[in-house]
């Protein structure tokens, strides 16, 4: 905020020097031009009708009216009225690009008499021709001045508006992830509902079986708990509504079926899959998954058909997705997509489970999305390295 606040003081102070640079020189030519010479009163009077203005910025009205009597004063001493103008039309100005338009046109008709008065007063000065040119300067400023207003105006509304579109978007993807969160940990308490009943009933007769299935309610409440520690940081300030689908939550053994569908829509898409492939906490696989949809499907909307690579790198920590496309045409910053997702989508699910995501074009050409997770290796493996 400081910085803010000094540059344009420091623009002003420059503004003000300037001025007071030409008006000196213009009063050393006012005898040429039949005026008196300006004296040490004069320069006081021009140093008091030009120094304020370096502080117009938070003080429009003040420092307008403080130019003004300066400048009257000067002109009531019989000096050449235009040297002493400077100030009164950047403080008009000013005036005009803060204040209402009544307020700027009030202060212009002050500005108009005081030069009414110069030609009152003078001999070599034609009332019509400066009355003339008083009003037509005033309402040039007024109205460069009420633009400028007006368009920074229009400028605050529009960040206005776009903040609470971003916010808004957050809001309901954060629900969206919510409302799936919920269903994962649905899936672990019914998982574990089962085993419990199932360990209860073999308990004397197979102990081996009950063994297996308290290992397996173990496993699965942790990984609830993880989940249900992760969903309370979601901020879900309301009920979004809508029809939850009552289809499973995907998974990274379905990214086959999105690969042949998004082949389907013309684009060749090759899936490789590095490492050792295993089971993973559901809610990280729903997150990969989803963010492998939405890279495909910007690939579709916005590259004509071009080619795209899908690589999954199972680490021993971390699982890491890469999505890739040869296109000629660059993606946009913040992709608009529907619904929530987007770009957006894609940080938010990231920072839900601590993980990192990159999204931008690529220097050989095209775009690329890369997604780091971290992971836990729990469950059997899934099968080793295959490219499809």
């Amino acid at each position: 905020m400081r910085m803010r606040t000094s540059r344009p003081l420091a623009v002003d102070t420059v503004i003000v020097f300037v001025m007071v640079w030409v008006a000196v020189r213009l009063g050393q030519e006012s005898a040429a031009h039949g005026w008196p010479e300006p004296d040490a009163r004069a320069y006081v009077l021009l140093a008091l009708a030009h120094l304020p203005v370096v502080l117009r910025r938070r003080a429009p009205l003040v420092v307008f009216a403080a130019v003004q009597c300066a400048s009257i004063a000067y002109i009531g001493l019989g000096y050449w009225p235009v040297v002493s103008a400077f100030g009164s039309l950047l403080a008009l100005h000013t005036v005009a690009s803060t204040h209402s338009t009544r307020t700027a046109l009030c202060c212009a008709a002050v500005m108009t008499a005081k030069w009414v008065y110069a030609a009152a007063i003078s001999d070599s000065l034609s009332t019509v021709l400066v009355v003339g040119q008083a009003l037509l300067f005033s309402l040039v400023l007024v109205w460069s001045g009420t633009l400028a207003r007006r368009s920074r105006e229009l400028a605050q509304r529009l960040r206005a508006e776009q903040a609470e579109r971003t916010r808004r978007e957050v809001t309901e993807e954060r629900g969206r992830i919510a409302r799936e969160l919920h269903d994962v940990v649905a899936h672990h308490m019914a998982v574990i509902s089962v085993q419990a009943g199932l360990a209860r009933f073999v308990l004397d007769s197979d102990a081996a079986t009950a063994r297996n299935a308290l290992t397996t309610i173990e496993d699965t409440s942790g990984e609830a708990l993880e989940e249900l520690r992760r969903m309370l940081k979601v901020l879900r300030e309301h009920d979004l509504g809508g029809e939850e689908s009552a289809a499973p939550m995907p998974t990274l053994a379905r990214l086959d079926d999105l690969v042949e569908r998004v082949r389907a829509g013309g684009v060749p898409v090759e899936l490789s899959v590095q490492g050792t492939a295993r089971r993973l906490t559901p809610g990280v696989e729903l997150c990969a998954y989803r963010v492998v949809q939405e890279a495909l499907t910007n690939v579709l909307k916005h590259t004509n058909h071009a080619g795209a690579q899908v690589r999954l790198d199972y680490r021993q920590r971390e699982l890491t997705v890469s999505v890739t496309d040869n296109g000629a045409e660059v993606m946009p910053a913040e992709l608009p997509t529907g619904g929530g997702h987007g770009l957006i989508g894609m940080r938010e699910r990231a920072r839900l489970y601590g993980g990192t995501i990159s999204v931008g074009p690529r220097p050989e050409g095209g775009f690329a999305v890369r997604l780091s997770l971290p992971t836990a290796a729990t469950g059997a493996q899934r099968g080793g390295e295959q490219t499809k």
